[in-house]
């Protein structure tokens, strides 16, 4: 087993590997793959296929430079999306015990106690203050 290693190690060493685009495109893999497992399209299959083939290519590619301009180009399109995600997901985890309320003068999100209510808020951004209501 330590040969194999060694081997695949050697393979590898100079080539791109894995990335956040890499992981990407193996979920967008699997997604395809259990939707043409019900609808069971061509235009399915040579996507997945035409996936497949660039995520062994983006692996194995020596052109370090070039893989790792695409993968920033991801992560400027990506990087909002998760963070949009992240918060609605913490939003949802802190549901029994706060509030989550725009100031109507800066637009940045407040995280609240909820306590129910008119309540007079001051924004730590901006430093005006505003009446809200809190409903539970």
């Amino acid at each position: 087993m330590g040969n194999f290693k060694n081997k695949l190690a050697q393979f590898m060493y100079g080539r791109y590997g894995t990335d956040q685009l890499y992981i990407a495109l193996i979920a967008i893999y699997f997604v395809l793959v259990i939707v043409n497992a019900f609808i069971s399209s061509d235009i399915i299959s040579v996507l997945m296929f035409a996936i497949l083939i660039l995520i062994v290519f983006r692996a194995l590619s020596r052109n370090i430079y070039k893989r790792n301009l695409e993968n920033e180009k991801f992560m400027k399109f990506f990087k909002p999306i998760k963070s949009k995600g992240s918060f609605e997901l913490r939003r949802i985890k802190e549901i029994k015990t706060h509030r989550f309320r725009k100031c109507p003068h800066c637009k940045k999100m407040l995280r609240l106690k909820r306590l129910r209510g008119k309540h007079t808020v001051k924004c730590p951004s901006c430093n005006k203050e505003f009446e809200l209501r809190i409903l539970g």
